[in-house]
């Protein structure tokens, strides 16, 4: 029940010089599923990432962290290896154990150290890894390794996504032309901080390893940390910015206009991907983005716009189509801005405009807020009258098909 998600062309999908792709059907969790996926890279490429905030994070995200931790030039990471079907999550030293034995098997056939490899799993919480499964199908991916398999590897790392999540773009940078391609996962399980979804994006600059971990959080922070489905943070979710390298065009400091309209390519194309996975989200039926603006700080405007996305309230009068509206005025008083005056707040929603100075907009008409209601793409607006900060925050409706999803997502 994807909104406004057309289904990824394979045409559409620009190779990246520098990256090659490879699937297999290892039975993770499901016989004749795509569940394994290798990501092959040059030995030019940076690689940087950021992940979960969840204490009880996942095997394979520790391994990702002390493996980035250790980089050296002379040991890139050289392959990232991901499994659906589940997430190696909470299953203690054995977890870990498994974990660390994929890196090595796919170094052993790549020909590298298994500290250049990366593991990502998504998928069940609290079931051991079937890692002798996930070993057998190694070889079938490495066999499948080409440029164009984009398409693929979005397919190969879904759970309870109804449609792959991919997406291309290039940019001119000093009349050379550079090529961007990322794909993400996720419908539930999401909350900012990451969530229980996993985003690669590889591009063919040279981009040097500082300005990559400083561009990699930039741009999560104003995309995949902008996304909320049902609040709840995963303990799986990794999003990894590779520069193959391959490209004549370096980028190496933060203060260049090469850098500029690099991190503008990158946040346009991680903010389409985060929005395919709420546009995805678990029961989804409309698409709703959030924005706050004129508060003192981002901060205060983030924890409004938050409160409001993660209301069930909010977001089942928006399933339901009900302007209910008292709801969001509600979301906004117990957000957490202690100093909130609200007699200089207003609300929008789309071209409605709902609550004037704090109470009841005198021209509003409950048929006007139900005409946006009806919509499948809504946009809440708050005006707090207060200072020159904004947020916007990405979110979607609550509906019974959730309910159904998550009741029996294990079977």
């Amino acid at each position: 029940m994807a909104v406004n998600l057309p289904l990824p062309i394979p045409e559409n999908l620009t190779a990246v010089a520098g990256i090659e792709l490879g699937h297999a059907e290892a039975g993770i969790r499901k016989a004749n599923r795509k569940d394994v996926l290798v990501m092959k890279l040059a030995p030019t490429a940076t690689v940087a990432g950021v992940f979960t905030q969840n204490r009880f994070c996942a095997a394979p995200v520790q391994v990702c962290k002390e493996h980035l931790g250790k980089l050296q030039a002379s040991a890139p990471i050289r392959a990232l290896v991901i499994n659906t079907g589940n997430a190696n999550a909470g299953t203690g030293e054995t977890g870990l154990s498994d974990a660390k034995a994929t890196c090595s098997a796919l170094a052993g056939l790549l020909g590298c150290d298994a500290s250049q490899i990366l593991p990502f799993s998504t998928g069940v919480i609290l079931e051991p890894l079937p890692i002798e499964k996930l070993k057998a199908g190694l070889p079938q991916a490495i066999a499948n390794l080409k440029s164009d398999n984009w398409h693929n590897a979005a397919l190969s790392i879904m759970t309870t996504d109804t449609q792959p999540k991919a997406a291309s773009r290039q940019v001119s940078i000093n009349g050379q032309t550079i090529t961007l391609t990322g794909i993400s996962k996720g419908a539930g399980m999401i909350k900012p901080n990451m969530a229980t979804m996993l985003g690669f994006m590889a591009m063919d600059a040279k981009v040097a390893q500082p300005v990559l971990d400083h561009l990699t959080k930039e741009v999560a922070n104003r995309s995949f940390n902008c996304i909320t489905i049902d609040g709840d943070t995963s303990t799986n979710d990794s999003f990894i910015v590779i520069a193959t390298g391959a490209s004549t065009v370096e980028v190496n400091a933060i203060d260049t206009p090469e850098y500029q309209a690099l991190a503008a390519a990158v946040l346009g194309l991680s903010q389409e991907l985060a929005q395919m996975i709420v546009r995805d989200g678990e029961g989804a039926t409309k698409f709703i983005t959030v924005t706050v603006e004129e508060g003192k700080n981002v901060e205060e405007c983030r924890k409004i716009a938050y409160s409001i996305a993660h209301s069930p309230l909010v977001k089942t009068a928006f399933f339901a189509s009900d302007p209910n509206l008292g709801r969001i005025l509600a979301a906004i008083g117990y957000a957490g801005v202690d100093d909130l005056d609200v007699t200089t707040l207003n609300l929008y929603l789309d071209d409605v405009w709902v609550a004037k100075n704090g109470g009841r907009n005198p021209d509003y008409q409950e048929a006007d807020g139900q005409r946006v209601m009806k919509q499948s793409e809504i946009t809440v607006r708050v005006k707090l009258g207060r200072g020159k900060a904004d947020a916007t925050i990405w979110t979607c409706d609550l509906s019974h098909e959730y309910v159904t999803i998550n009741a029996d997502y294990r079977s």
